[in-house]
């Protein structure tokens, strides 16, 4: 006759288990979703800043009757001000022709994956404008 095991506690193990699981997968769901609109603010307010910096033209350009062209001190200077005014972070401001790119990174804090030292995710946004004048020959 073979000894009984003690199966004392094996439904205790199997439920801890199941818990521990449970919040994980609850707060990547969770704690996905705070990154998901992070990251969408910040696409928004990149976008944004982007157009804000392809409407700062040069102004002789405009006044020779020449090609109009973006002036890039001034677009990053526009795109900078906006940023500043709704509180974004610091951001990669890149001025190529008539073309005005805005990249800001940043990081979603979390709410549930805190309790395992996942403190933050780090998210970025990226918005591109062309002035509208960059397409005229």
């Amino acid at each position: 006759m073979a000894p009984q095991r003690d199966e004392t506690g094996a439904a205790t193990m199997f439920v801890v288990l199941m818990t521990i699981a449970l919040l994980a997968a609850a707060g990547l769901v969770i704690d996905g979703g705070y990154a998901l609109a992070e990251r969408r603010q910040l696409t928004t307010q990149a976008q944004q800043a982007a157009r804000v910096g392809a409407d700062a033209l040069e102004q002789n350009s405009l006044r020779d009757g020449g090609a109009v062209a973006v002036d890039p001190s001034r677009a990053r200077a526009a795109a900078s001000a906006y940023l500043q005014s709704v509180g974004a972070p610091a951001a990669d401001i890149n001025v190529t022709g008539g073309q005005v790119t805005v990249t800001l990174r940043g990081n979603a804090d979390t709410a549930i994956l805190s309790v395992v030292g996942v403190t933050s995710i780090p998210v970025a946004g990226t918005g591109a404008a062309e002035s509208i004048d960059a397409n005229t020959p």
